[in-house]
């Protein structure tokens, strides 16, 4: 029987789930070509994660923004390594969460939670759009940051009269060496790959910082010309067309990996 995606060469920038990627890709045919372009590591000073912990726990948040699953995950870790991984789970408990996407939902679901209120869209403005419908003044709201602060969220919610409290639990650092990821341009470029699958957005800035250290820019744009470009999302989507790339496949909605392999093999 025909696989959807057979004979074609998927490049990846996925780097946490990317075996689980590839081993799905693989299955409808496709050769997939790993290129983690970011790996996640925890903030390098815990002071801060484990004061807005603590925060969390003495009940000062009326609210949490959780924006990523990642995020929940990274403060479990932190908490437990402190000794109050039980007591972090039972203050989120008590506190109305607020979730950004499909990945915080599943990884509150991991603790036996659930959230309050999710986002109309899992972006920054879907959150400020959910978060317009509730009484913020006077309110203190918890906010997971990841990898960079978020003013537009910040300022919306100061503008609503509430206390911001950002915490920012992981960072990004390369993951592939620049050598390797150069090397995967001049394969798209030359023709070598049908696809390339964006799973979040600090992947496409990481392809584009290693083109401007190499001077690539120019083998860049040809690769990107040349090959189909997959987004998980909205969000990494507007990321890739910000920088001037085509964007061939994005679910309108379920952001998730699993559902981005199935609009890549209905549009093949």
């Amino acid at each position: 029987m025909s696989r959807p995606l057979e004979g074609q060469t998927v490049v990846l920038a996925e780097g946490r789930q990317l075996e689980e990627l590839a081993q799905m890709l693989e299955e409808e045919g496709a050769t997939p070509l790993r290129c983690p372009m970011v790996s996640i590591l925890d903030a390098h000073d815990a002071a801060p994660v484990l004061a807005w912990i603590d925060d969390l726990i003495a009940g000062r948040f009326h609210l949490v923004a959780l924006m990523t699953g990642e995020a929940l995950r990274r403060l479990l870790g932190f908490a437990e390594r402190a000794g109050r991984r039980d007591a972090f789970v039972q203050a989120l408990a008590r506190t109305p969460v607020l979730t950004r996407g499909p990945k915080p939902v599943r990884a509150l679901k991991e603790i036996g939670l659930a959230p309050a209120l999710v986002a109309e869209a899992p972006t920054t403005p879907g959150v400020i759009a959910t978060l317009g419908k509730e009484p913020l003044q006077g309110k203190t709201v918890g906010v997971t940051l990841y990898g960079e602060p978020n003013p537009a969220l910040e300022q919306f919610l100061a503008e609503s009269g509430a206390a911001v409290r950002t915490v920012m639990p992981y960072v990004f650092g390369p993951a592939t060496d620049a050598d390797r990821v150069a090397e995967v341009l001049r394969r798209m470029a030359g023709g070598e790959v049908q696809l390339v699958m964006f799973t979040s957005s600090p992947q496409v800035d990481r392809l584009f910082e290693v083109a401007e250290e190499r001077g690539l820019q120019a083998l860049l744009r040809q690769a990107l010309e040349r090959t189909e470009v997959a987004a998980v999302g909205p969000v990494v989507a507007q990321t890739l067309r910000d920088r001037g790339v085509r964007v061939d496949v994005c679910p309108e909605r379920g952001f998730v990996m699993k559902n981005l392999v199935q609009h890549m093999k209905r549009s093949h």
